[in-house]
Order: structure tokens, then sequence, then C-alpha cells
């Protein structure tokens, strides 16, 4: 359905520019505030929402910060699993065939049976290293088609309301942990 790709399109190019807008900011909110290392950690890695650009404001802190930062999302994203398979059984309803869809989606099953065997050392140094690097292009590659598709008329064509709720959920998502942190001193 064409609207469901100018969401998606729309979805990916927003975060993208929010979290870009974050790795700038950030920073400075982490000094106005006096976060030690640990709560910058914290607030990076938990409110930044693409991985490369937590890496980059936590590294413009500090290795100690970075190193930190890039735990808190990773912990983020691996939660992805156990989380979805809590709504999707929580929210799970037969079609009309009775059918009903899988708990949890291929992509994120194959993403976690990766993980483990990585983790295990089952996959050879230079294979991982040549899977890294291929997904380095591939990331690449798939940013470039977005920004060939990209049509700012059709994205311009959704609206107001995504742009306001993207932006409130980000800094929605900001306040809740910058506060929470603050209220933990």
């Amino acid at each position: 359905n064409e609207a469901n790709q100018r969401f998606t399109l729309f979805t990916v190019v927003g975060v993208t520019a929010l979290s870009t807008v974050a790795m700038v900011v950030y920073p400075s909110l982490v000094k106005a505030f006096g976060l030690d290392a640990n709560a910058a950690a914290v607030f990076l890695g938990g409110t930044i929402h693409d991985v490369a650009q937590v890496v980059a404001a936590g590294y413009i802190l500090s290795p100690e910060v970075g190193d930190g930062a890039v735990f808190v999302k990773l912990f983020r994203v691996a939660m992805l699993l156990p989380v979805v398979a809590v709504v999707s059984v929580l929210f799970r309803d037969g079609t009309a065939t009775g059918k009903k869809p899988p708990v949890l989606p291929g992509f994120l099953v194959g993403f976690a049976v990766l993980v483990v065997v990585n983790s295990l050392g089952f996959i050879p140094k230079p294979v991982t290293d040549a899977a890294s690097s291929l997904s380095r292009w591939c990331l690449v590659v798939a940013i470039a088609a977005l920004g060939v598709k990209t049509s700012f008329q059709q994205l311009a064509a959704l609206g107001w309301r995504p742009v306001v709720m993207l932006t409130a959920n980000t800094v929605f998502l900001a306040a809740l942990i910058l506060g929470g942190l603050l209220l933990m001193r």
C-alpha cells in the first residue's frame, strides 16, 4: 500500500533526523545538568534512536560515556525480542480463517539466533569480519536507496501530525529518562 510506504519512509527519515539532532544537542544537555559518566551513558543510550548517533554522542563526551551509552543502547535493542513477544501474545488475534500470525517475526528470531551463535564463538573471526564489512556496505546502500526514494512532496502530503507525534515521542523519552536520572541523584 502506497500510504504505508510513505509512513514507513517518513518514520525512517524522521527517526534519523531526530537522532542526528539528539546526537548534537544531548551532550550539551548532559553537561548543563551535570550528569556523571554513568548517568550520561544511560541518558544517551536510553534516548537516542539510532545506534550510530548513540556512539557519536557518547564518544563526544568521553570513552567511558561512549562505552556505557553503547551498552545501554544495545540492551534496548536486545529487549526488543521479549517486548515484541509479550505484546504479540497479549494482542494476538486470529484472522478470518482462524490462522494466527507467529508470536515473533522471523527477522527477530534470526537476529537472536545469530547473536547467540556469534556470542558462543561458533563463527570464525574472518567470517564475522567479512559479514560486518558487508553489513556496513548494505547499510550504506540502504540509506542511499532511501535517499533516492525520498520525495519531500510525498512526505509533506502526510501532514503535520506524524511530525508532531514523532517529535513528541522523542521529547517525552528524553524528559522521562532525564527526569528519572535527576530524581535518583
